[in-house]
Formats: structure tokens, C-alpha cells, sequence
């Protein structure tokens, strides 16, 4: 039985996380630490404005007006190396959040609850609490905010002064204005990031990394709905499998830059060659598989043998001896197959014929 106690353990098991993870933890917090940096600096240096019409009116004394510029002007910049060098940039900018929102608190109770600058900066800052940390931090800050408010007031016996003047209305008009649409444009900007790393994690998963082409997944993936709707639709196309001859001894005679280049241009052709609604993709190694819809064995054969010719007539500047070649096997679909898997066999088999009968072939499957 464990005698570590719970705050131990979870700092045990922080220390056991792989070195990869601290490192994308952090630099995940650095980014929220960034992106919350610039709505604070400006946020409290406007805000500024609002408490500073309150206090004119007030005759506040100095120490008061110095406190607010520090708050308005200095805070941010400490909050943001605060994020910088902790350990965990993520959690010290959450603290910092309710930092903010005690803050706000205490500024309101000093303002003697007045009105429009009270509710303007208090919204504004659970309007920041919630894009940046959802639910949890808005309520957390919006009880911060309501508690030192009050606190305040009763420690220092301060008065209950909600009429606002003319002044502190036009004082309170920059942040209404300028503040939401920084806060827009951070969330603009956040929301575009997400969906372009989205959009290349979404290309990485189905396209493969060397030539550009469908993955072997995501390629048999489209090969078993070009196989349902040749099914339902009752309408043809044609498989292919192809390969490059002795590419063992391409790579152990012209090294592995050589080898990677003739892929690369294997595939170039094939997409080429063929048309934009044929489906090409890297089959694993050395090895290509297209789909053709619409098309039958000896038209795809025609086709493949432009593509042969083309490749053999190629010269490769580190290679100069080097003829490409290929062997393919064909297959179309027929409707007593069972599934794709049946059809990709049949399309195998007539590639592995090929090699066995020389190389350098198209051979039909029967």
C-alpha cells in the first residue's frame, strides 16, 4: 500500500512524463501565455481610462493614481514573464486571470461601485475569462471579481456611488469600442490557426509523405467505396497494381536518394498520365495502386504503356545507366466479387504473373 499522499503522487507523475510531453506542454502554454498578452496590455491600459475618470472626479490622492498606473501599465508585462519562465506556462496564466479579475474587483469597490465603468470593465473581463478559459475560469473569475469588490468596500468603509457623470461615460466609450474588437480579432485569429492545423494534420493522415499521393489507408479506403458503387450503380472500372523491377538493386547499386527519386517520378507520371478522376496512391515500398472508374482492362493497358515508355525514355543525372522500368497487373471489377479485397487480390495476382514472366510487363487478371 502507497503512503504517498495525492498532491506527491501528481507531482511524481508529472515528473515521469516523457520529456517530449513537458517540452509540447510548454510550449502549449507559451502560446496561451502569448495570445492572452496582447488583449491584457491593452485591455488594462484602456481600462485605464474608465478608473482615471472616476478617480478625477474623486480627487483621489496619489498613491491611488500610482497604484492604477502600475496595474494599467506595468501588470501586463509582469503577468507575461511571470508565464514566461514558469514551468508551467499554462497554469501561471491562469492564475494570472484571477489576478486580473481580483483586481477588478478591488478597482470597482475603489470607484464606489459607479456605475457604467464598474459594469464595463467587470464584462469585459469575464467577456476575456471566457474565451480564454471557458466556464471554469468565468466563474471562477466572476466570483473573484464579486468577492474582493465587496471585501474591499468593507475593509476600507468605502461608499455606494452608482450615478455615473457625462465625463465617465465618454471615458468608458474606448474600451466599449476597441477592447471587443481586439478580443475579436485574437479569437479570429486563434479559430484560423486551429482549422489551417487541422486542414494539414487532416493532409498528413491520408496522403503519403515521399510522393504526395493517397496513403495506403486512406487509397483502400477509396478503393472499397469505388467498389460499393460499382456494386450499386452497376457500372465498371479497372484496378491497378504496380511496381518498379529490382528496385532492391536500384537502392544497393545507386543508393537510397536515387531510389526515393525514382518513386517520386513514377508517381509524377502516373498522375500524368492518368485522368483527374482516377484514384493514384502509394501502396506501400515501391509498390502503386490506382483505381480507374469507367474504364475497361485493355484501355487501361493502352494507357499504362504510354506511362512505360515515358519512363523508360528518362534519364537520371546521378544515375545515367539506370532504366526505369515497371510491371502492373490489371483486374476490372466484376460484379461476382465478393468484396474489395477479392478485387485487390485479382489485381495481385496478375502483378506477381508479371514479375514471373520477365518483368517489364502488363499482365491481365483472368
Amino acid at each position: 500500500m502507497s503512503l504517498t499522499s495525492p498532491p506527491e503522487q501528481k507531482e511524481r507523475g508529472s515528473r515521469q512524463l516523457p520529456y517530449s510531453s513537458r517540452i509540447n506542454t510548454r510550449r502549449s502554454g507559451l502560446s496561451f501565455a502569448k495570445r492572452t498578452y496582447l488583449p491584457r496590455v491593452f485591455g488594462l491600459g484602456v481600462g485605464m481610462f474608465c478608473v482615471s475618470s472616476v478617480l478625477y472626479t474623486q480627487n483621489s490622492p496619489l498613491w491611488l493614481w500610482l497604484m492604477l498606473a502600475i496595474n494599467g501599465l506595468v501588470w501586463p508585462h509582469i503577468a507575461f514573464l511571470l508565464a514566461l519562465r514558469s514551468e508551467q506556462p499554462f497554469d501561471q496564466e491562469i492564475i494570472n486571470m484571477k489576478i486580473d479579475s481580483a483586481l477588478g474587483g478591488v478597482w470597482v469597490a475603489i470607484m464606489s461601485f459607479n456605475a457604467l465603468p464598474s459594469v464595463v470593465i467587470l464584462s469585459m473581463m469575464s467577456m476575456n475569462n471566457i474565451a480564454s478559459g471557458g466556464k471554469n475560469i468565468f466563474c471562477k473569475g466572476l466570483a473573484l471579481q464579486i468577492s474582493c469588490s465587496l471585501l474591499t468596500a468593507w475593509i476600507f468603509n468605502l461608499p455606494f456611488k452608482p450615478e455615473t457623470s457625462p465625463l465617465q461615460v465618454y471615458a468608458c466609450l474606448p474600451m466599449i469600442i476597441i477592447y471587443p474588437s481586439l478580443l475579436g480579432l485574437v479569437t479570429y485569429r486563434t479559430a484560423k490557426r486551429l482549422a489551417e492545423s487541422k486542414e494539414e494534420l487532416l493532409r498528413i493522415s491520408v496522403r503519403d509523405g515521399l510522393t504526395g499521393l493517397y496513403n495506403r489507408r486512406h487509397w483502400e479506403h477509396q478503393l472499397h467505396n469505388q467498389f460499393d458503387s460499382c456494386r450499386r450503380y452497376q457500372h465498371g472500372a479497372t484496378l491497378i497494381l504496380l511496381d518498379i523491377d529490382n528496385f532492391k538493386a536500384i537502392n544497393d547499386t545507386f543508393g537510397h536518394a536515387v531510389g526515393d527519386e525514382a518513386i517520386t517520378i513514377l508517381a509524377e507520371e502516373l498522375l500524368l498520365g492518368l485522368r483527374a478522376i482516377d484514384i493514384v496512391g502509394r501502396y506501400g515500398g515501391d509498390e502503386f495502386g490506382a483505381i480507374l472508374p469507367n474504364t475497361t482492362a485493355e484501355q487501361t493497358r493502352e494507357v499504362l504503356t504510354r506511362i512505360q515508355e515515358k519512363l523508360a525514355a528518362l534519364t537520371f543525372t546521378q544515375a545515367p545507366t539506370l532504366q526505369l522500368r515497371v510491371s502492373a497487373g490489371i483486374a476490372d471489377y466484376r460484379h461476382d466479387m465478393i468484396n474489395y479485397q477479392q478485387w485487390l487480390k485479382a489485381a495481385d495476382s496478375a502483378l506477381y504473373l508479371a514479375k514471373d514472366n520477365g518483368r517489364n510487363r502488363i499482365e491481365l487478371a483472368s
